[in-house]
């Protein structure tokens, strides 16, 4: 039953079986790409002009992401050895690569690529374990940070902090100043709600594997209101011979930002509230044509729909999804308006045929393992509170 409700529609598979092959590069095997059109997307975006903060464990220096990593800010403490560019978790390295990599990896011509690989990454380093006073301060001083920038999305592929006044507040500043956030839901494969996923005006991404279907470990409440791939996710990394595979909510949400990327970089002039409501009105939908499930939220993203097809972006001042105005806060736009938040509009249910403790570490390496003996193994699991 669980996976009939979560069963999906539509990133999908159509013409992936079709793709020609490439010689057994690394780009042949990033089924994600193939499945979400990224050959034909690339000719009408490529993410140029966006910049995405990567908010985790540090971007390393990878051939992948030469010429892509824009200033950023070290927000741990001292015990942690190196600044921004040094991944010492083996995590944000990856989550940036998904988004942003140039594909002249070490696999070559046609290595890894990134689903947007024009964008821009911002690397900002925060502290797992918290830095002594709070556990979620560093993660507070980063949002707050890229709220300031010049970075237009938030790429929180990390979880377990607490619900706190402090991450709200910093939260809401952010979308104060026009950002979209985009945090994976966790890898319990339970019902509980982490954060800050979980937070008011914060996208919630959940993973689905090849079949459109929501991952076990990935955790299903009313936090998620989009999902994307994170099964068998290919891309650059930190250590060993830098390629890994990967699963988990951080790759979906990694990939949800790349599509935003996409996106924004095609409508430059659109709100965060215009993005990501033609990415909701765009994503497919679950097959029983319900408007959202706990399992994938209001169904995959699909920019391959999105950027051709985008529809009309709606109102630029009223936030898409109804947590804001659940929570009694509505919409906090540039200026300060206050607007009421309509739910997204629903769309007909698609086919899949039709193509479409310590905090943890999220949502993402679930596993890093060798690539044709050619990757480190990383093991980085868990899920985002």
């Amino acid at each position: 039953m669980r996976r009939m409700t979560s069963a999906l529609v539509g990133l999908l598979l159509a013409g992936v079986g079709a793709t020609p092959a490439h010689a057994e590069t690394v780009r042949s095997k990033q089924w994600h790409l193939d499945a979400m059109k990224a050959d034909d997307l690339w000719k009408i975006s490529t993410g140029t002009g966006v910049t995405v903060a990567v908010i985790d464990t540090g971007v390393a220096r990878i051939p992948e992401l030469e010429g892509r990593v824009a200033p950023g800010r070290d927000f741990a403490p001292e015990t942690i050895e190196g600044d921004e560019r040094v991944d010492y978790k083996n995590h944000g390295t990856s989550m940036g690569a998904i988004i942003a990599g140039n594909g002249k990896g070490p696999g070559g011509t046609e290595s890894a690529f990134g689903l947007a690989p024009d964008a821009k990454i911002q690397s900002l380093r925060v502290d797992l374990n918290g830095n002594g006073v709070s556990r979620d301060t560093t993660l507070v001083d980063a949002i707050r940070y890229a709220a300031d920038s010049e970075a237009k999305i938030l790429n929180i592929s990390l979880g377990g902090w607490g619900d706190t006044g402090e991450l709200r507040s910093a939260v809401r500043y952010a979308l104060t100043k026009g950002k979209l956030i985009f945090a994976g839901v966790g890898n319990d494969g339970a019902e509980q709600v982490n954060y800050p996923a979980g937070i008011p005006g914060v996208v919630g991404v959940g993973a689905v594997d090849a079949d459109g279907v929501a991952t076990k470990e990935s955790t299903h409440n009313n936090s998620v209101d989009i999902s994307a791939p994170g099964a068998d996710i290919i891309s650059g990394c930190s250590g060993g011979t830098g390629l890994c595979t990967s699963h988990g909510t951080s790759d979906a949400t990694a990939l949800a930002s790349a599509s935003a990327a996409l996106l924004w970089s095609a409508h430059p002039t659109w709100t965060n509230n215009q993005i990501l409501r033609v990415l909701l009105n765009t994503a497919g939908k679950p097959v029983d044509g319900a408007q959202r499930n706990d399992y994938i939220g209001y169904g995959v993203v699909r920019p391959r729909v999105a950027l051709p097809t985008p529809g009309d972006p709606g109102p630029p001042d009223v936030y898409p999804l109804p947590d804001l105005a659940a929570a009694g806060a509505g919409t906090p736009s540039p200026g300060g308006k206050i607007t009421p938040s309509p739910a997204p509009q629903p769309q007909a249910a698609v086919k899949k045929s039709d193509g479409g403790g310590p905090p943890w570490i999220a949502l993402g390496l679930g596993a890093c393992v060798l690539i044709g003996g050619a990757v480190t193994a990383v093991v980085v699991r868990r899920a985002k509170h």
